[in-house]
């Protein structure tokens, strides 16, 4: 008999590989022709307040020369261009073109779409047990990575 760590390990690991293989699936029938990273890269670009190469590089915890190979993809693709300010010309800013906006849109549908019919019979308002669980597991990979 599994104890309940293995159980939640196994749990963990097939929810996190079914969703990417489900998600990048569903982009991909909605014609978005981009890899999970690839995706990941843009919601970094989206949430950065300034949105630099090493600043980009250290909230998706690459080098800057791997993020480099990714920009180099996605720039070649239309997704993202490259700028430099007058007052400072040693920083790489980065910026997200409307085809990049339209697959940020279409992956947050897919989000939305899977949340809803995740929790559709649920009553999370009720189940505090589960939500603090989940908070739990969040606050542990932000703490430990």
């Amino acid at each position: 008999m599994d104890t309940p760590k293995e159980i939640i390990n196994e749990l963990l690991v097939e929810v996190f590989n079914h969703i990417l293989s489900i998600e990048a699936e569903a982009l991909r029938k909605r014609g978005i022709k981009l890899s999970m990273n690839e995706i990941h890269v843009l919601e970094a670009i989206e949430k950065t307040a300034e949105p630099t190469m090493s600043h980009l590089a250290k909230r998706l915890r690459v080098t800057v020369g791997t993020l480099t190979t990714a920009m180099n993809r996605l720039v070649e693709k239309g997704y993202v261009t490259r700028y430099r300010l007058e007052e400072d010309k040693r920083k790489v800013y980065i910026a997200l073109t409307d085809k990049a906006i339209k697959a940020l849109r279409i992956h947050d549908e897919f989000h939305e779409e899977m949340i809803e019919a995740t929790i559709a019979d649920m009553k999370l308002d009720e189940d505090e047990v589960l939500l603090q669980s989940l908070k739990n597991i969040s606050e542990y990979f932000k703490r430990k990575y």
